[in-house]
């Protein structure tokens, strides 16, 4: 009596461990990689199914040792599913509120006109000053801090001189 090996002997073990790998070495990515070792996992889980129920059809054609072989790569599947999963999950979620947060904060910004970043303001005003002076100096562009209501009063003294 001749015992063959499951089709999904080695392939089905061989997905379940680098899905996990993969998986666990994604969480240092972010979640990012989930999708890559998710995948693998359920293709891993669907050969190793397909495998049992051949042997359950014919008993007889295949080596229980392929079988055992084959019920642990479905149990490491089933792992790696709900493993990277749940870091999926955490990932999606973690973009989703990150992306609300900055997407609100950006919108706050244009309704209440401030924006951190007014360089082209700025450019854009000294480039036309530049355009109606041929030169200018550094006594044209005075910059004062205020730190008290006498400095504003020594600044409008010296405007009016």
């Amino acid at each position: 009596m001749n015992q063959n090996k499951l089709p999904a002997d080695p392939l089905a073990l061989i997905l379940g461990v680098l899905a996990l790998v993969i998986g666990l070495v994604g969480c240092c990515c972010y979640g990012v990689t989930a999708i890559v070792p998710l995948t693998m996992a359920i293709i891993g889980l669907v050969v190793a199914n397909k495998s049992l129920r051949e042997f359950g059809e014919n008993p007889e054609a295949f080596d229980s040792q392929s079988r055992n072989n084959v019920n642990t790569a479905k149990i490491i599947n089933i792992i790696a599913i709900v493993l990277n999963g749940f870091i999926f999950l955490v990932a999606f979620a973690a973009f989703v509120f990150y992306g609300t947060l900055i997407s609100s904060a950006i919108l706050d910004g244009i309704k209440n006109g401030d924006f951190e970043n007014d360089d082209y303001y700025y450019d854009t005003e000294i480039e036309e000053e530049m355009d109606s002076i041929s030169t200018w100096t550094d006594e044209d562009y005075i910059i004062e801090s205020i730190e008290s209501e006498d400095d504003i009063e020594e600044m409008e003294l010296k405007s009016a001189q």
